[in-house]
């Protein structure tokens, strides 16, 4: 069976990362972007991280630009702004398509792995989650509107 582990990415350095360095952790995957309505909500993204990295909680952050090309910058200008605005520390990954034919491999098998609404795969827009468990499996999906601190009692329940 595959799970989130058997995949890698380019993280926002450009270097390759198999997903598999985060086994044994509990995933928080976002595709973010810099100027969306939603992008306050890497501010709660990161609370979150803090109050459980050190439980196994590990946020990952995937930034995309096919939702109204909120996310123009390139990787150097996506770190700052991250940075400057946010003071994010979790991990961010290179921009991503999360839809279409060109969509990453790691976002096909979240899609698949837990649909949207009525079943269908296709990412709405910037700021969904996907909730993995400790064996690499996605066990929830979270709509944009979602706020981080929504997702307090499933990531509790999946540290233990």
């Amino acid at each position: 069976m595959t799970t989130v582990y058997d995949f890698s990415a380019k993280d926002i350095f450009g270097d390759e990362v198999p997903l598999s360095r985060y086994r044994g952790q509990v995933l928080l995957v976002v595709n973010v972007a810099s100027q969306c309505g939603f992008t306050p909500q890497y501010e709660g993204l990161e609370s979150l991280y803090r109050q459980y990295k050190d439980r196994g909680l590990v946020v990952l952050g995937f930034p995309c630009n096919q939702f109204g090309s909120q996310e123009p910058g390139n990787e150097e200008e996506i770190r700052s702004f991250c940075s400057t605005h946010y003071d994010v520390t979790f991990p961010l990954f290179s921009k991503v398509d999360v839809n279409g034919d060109a969509a990453d491999p790691l976002y096909q098998h979240l899609k698949k792995a837990e649909p949207g609404i009525l079943g269908t795969e296709g990412i709405k827009w910037n700021f969904t989650k996907f909730l993995v468990d400790r064996e690499g499996s996605v066990v929830e999906r979270y709509a944009p509107t979602t706020k981080p601190q929504e997702l307090v009692g499933a990531v509790e329940k999946l540290l233990g």
